[in-house]
């Protein structure tokens, strides 16, 4: 069983199967959800983000999250800070427990901004240093672009609500899943190439990375085709659909 759709790897999906001489393989992905139910305005419920993400422009936003498992250095961190603040484009910035120091040998540091930076933001980026509803603001209409590390989930869920990807691989599978949403759908570009990654992103790789996303004849390709990837995707899980076909034929082959 694969977290995909035939929609998206079709093609690869196939070819994984004829080296395995045949073996049934079934794409019944996305796992997340495809249509979500807004929660009221007032709610208290409600992630402040989304509130604030209401009063923006269509395609405005640019969501960075690196998930879980990556983590930032401390120059990588202010490197980063500094370019999106030069980009001039909106932003959410998530810095979680995997950014504020090494997951994988236990250490925590809280992530720290330029001098002055949060009060220059203002207005214009939103700085979340814990849990955000990930999949919401990527459904949002003000979010036009999402700067990650790739992580499968992410990139199931990127393509699920029709947002292109500013592609920052760490490690695993992520060189892959980047190139994927680079060079094959063409949903997104690369930040920083897996072959470059012992080098700095510098604050003006940053910059021209989110002006290319967000603001350029060549972003809004990409954000259009983000969009027509994510209504077939959609499509397919209807009556008739490819992966609603995949799931019919995987349960008929469990129950036979």
């Amino acid at each position: 069983l694969y977290n995909s759709s035939r929609v998206i790897e079709g093609l690869y999906l196939d070819l994984v199967a004829q080296e395995k001489d045949g073996l049934n393989l079934w794409s019944i992905g996305p796992f997340n959800p495809l249509l979500l139910t807004e929660q009221k305005k007032d709610s208290d419920k409600r992630h402040q983000t989304l509130d604030w993400l209401d009063k923006q422009e269509p395609d405005s936003v640019i969501y960075v999250s690196f998930g879980t498992s990556t983590s930032l250095s401390n120059e990588e961190i202010e490197q980063l800070a500094i370019g999106l603040e030069k980009s001039l484009q909106k932003f959410i910035w998530v810095i979680r427990d995997a950014d504020k120091g090494d997951v994988f040998a236990g250490e925590e540091r809280r992530a720290q901004m330029p001098e002055g930076y949060e009060e220059r933001i203002k207005g214009r980026g939103i700085l979340v240093r814990d849990w955000a509803p990930q999949l919401e603001i990527l459904a949002h209409p003000s979010t036009g672009g999402f700067m990650s590390h790739c992580g499968w989930n992410s990139c199931m869920e990127s393509i699920s609500m029709g947002v292109p990807i500013a592609a920052w691989p760490m490690h695993s599978d992520q060189p892959r899943n980047s190139q994927l949403v680079t060079k094959f759908l063409k949903i997104g570009l690369t930040v920083r190439h897996w072959t470059r990654q012992d080098e700095l992103v510098t604050s003006e790789i940053v910059e021209n990375a989110v002006r290319n996303l967000m603001d350029s004849p060549e972003g809004d390709e990409m954000r259009k085709r983000a969009s027509e990837l994510s209504e077939a995707v959609k499509q397919s899980v209807i009556d008739g659909g490819v992966n609603r076909v995949e799931m019919d034929s995987f349960i008929a082959h469990i129950t036979r």
